[in-house]
């Protein structure tokens, strides 16, 4: 007779089922914990991308607040600059009017006081610094007392030059007259007279042979 142990054998099978069991728990637990880790670690990722960008913020809007704090004090020095500039042209303008005040008040001090006796100026004419005189005297003797005298001030460029002289008959009543025209360059301290013009026919290069 054949005796088959049932026992033992669902004993064995109840075993395998319970290992299988916690086989299948074992997994469901690990891939919990991936998923769990998986989740903390793209929450922290976040969490710090969060951070970054709220930095990066922070920082683009102190640089902000930085340019605008530059462009104001760079607006107010070009503001300086600009009134700076129009401060110095106003001086440099008021210096310009104080010369033109004095320079021919004391430019008509001098050729009166130059003026020999029985010598009388008819006009006088002023190009920047270059001064035409024409007037009348009696003698040469006083037209060339006159040159010498502006010479003599330093006041005036040498040589003052004599551009004409001619004899005025007179009327039977007064004397023979002499009309002249000098021309000078006026000079004072603290203004430049412009360079004299460069002659006519000037050899360039050296002389000829």
């Amino acid at each position: 007779m054949i005796r088959i142990n049932l026992l033992a054998t669902e004993r064995r099978g109840a075993k395998a089922a319970a290992k299988g069991f916690q086989a299948g728990q074992k997994i469901t637990v690990i891939g919990s914990l991936i998923v769990v880790l998986a989740a903390a670690g793209i929450g922290w990722r976040y969490w710090a991308l969060g951070q970054q960008q709220a930095s990066l913020e922070r920082g683009i809007d102190a640089a902000t607040r930085e340019e605008q704090r530059l462009a104001a004090i760079l607006k107010e020095v070009q503001e300086f600059e600009a009134r700076k500039l129009r401060l110095e042209a106003r001086v440099a303008l008021i210096d310009e009017l104080r010369k033109g005040q004095t320079a021919p008040v004391h430019m008509i001090d001098q050729i009166s006081r130059s003026l020999p006796e029985m010598t009388w100026l008819t006009g006088l004419r002023q190009e920047s610094f270059n001064i035409t005189i024409q007037g009348r005297c009696l003698t040469l003797t006083s037209l060339s007392d006159f040159v010498g005298n502006l010479e003599a001030t330093r006041y005036f460029q040498r040589p003052v030059e004599i551009l004409d002289s001619a004899v005025i008959a007179g009327d039977g009543k007064s004397p023979d007259l002499i009309g002249f025209t000098i021309r000078g360059t006026f000079q004072m301290a603290g203004a430049e007279p412009p360079p004299p013009p460069a002659r006519k026919g000037a050899s360039r290069g050296g002389k000829l042979g």
